[in-house]
């Protein structure tokens, strides 16, 4: 009985072994990197490269656009907002019957980026879905994505987390290299005016307290 457990037990890790996705660090460019499963292709259009590598349980597709040499910057967080929401409005208009959800911001290294998942009906038993990683910078954007069925959204865990978390940057890639304005941000009105009364309140009590100090008779001592 004990000899069959055994058995079982390397044929179930071994099983499980052979389930997991195998990833190799791949150089997207000189300033970003992704793991992919160690089978993937790469084609370069013009001023656009795509790496693509099937999985286990999903398709995974990275894609490095250049953009307009004569691109604006971008002077504020605002403006990067509005990339990412034009982005969004652009894949959901690609399909005739999809929704956009999980909307979130999330950040790589010191630069911000968009996630949200872009699910589809394609008339199937399924539906289709994509999760995006998007990341925007002056002169380069990348598009991480991530296909699967939601029949085996149970299964994509590990998958995913192990392609999407291996996005690593180059130090060379800064805050501004999204938007001109990285200082800290102007405070509200409401903080600066519950700021300027604290103030104001303290310095009354201090003049106050002086003020009273100073009517105080002085006692003196008595000569013997």
């Amino acid at each position: 009985m004990k000899k069959i457990l055994l058995i079982f037990s390397l044929i179930l890790t071994t099983q499980i072994g052979f389930s997991q996705t195998i990833f190799k660090p791949v150089k997207i460019d000189s300033l970003v990197t992704v793991s992919l499963p160690k089978i993937y292709q790469k084609k370069d259009t013009l001023n656009q490269s795509t790496f693509t590598s099937q999985g286990l349980y999903g398709f995974m597709v990275v894609i490095r656009q250049a953009n307009a040499k004569n691109n604006t910057p971008l002077k504020k967080e605002k403006d990067l907002n509005k990339v990412f929401n034009d982005y969004m409005k652009g894949v959901q208009a690609q399909v005739t019957s999809g929704s956009i959800m999980n909307i979130g911001d999330t950040t790589i290294g010191p630069l911000k980026a968009k996630v949200f998942t872009l699910q589809s009906d394609n008339g199937g038993n399924s539906l289709e879905c994509r999760k995006f990683v998007l990341l925007y910078t002056q002169d380069v954007t990348y598009t991480f994505e991530y296909y699967y069925h939601n029949t085996t959204a149970y299964l994509i865990g590990d998958e995913l987390h192990g392609f999407t978390s291996s996005i690593k940057l180059s130090p060379d890639l800064q805050r501004n290299d999204q938007y001109l304005a990285t200082g800290p941000q102007k405070k509200s009105p409401i903080v600066m005016y519950a700021g300027g009364l604290v103030i104001i309140i303290i310095i009354i009590a201090v003049v106050s307290r002086r003020r009273r100090n100073a009517k105080k008779p002085v006692s003196r001592k008595k000569k013997a």
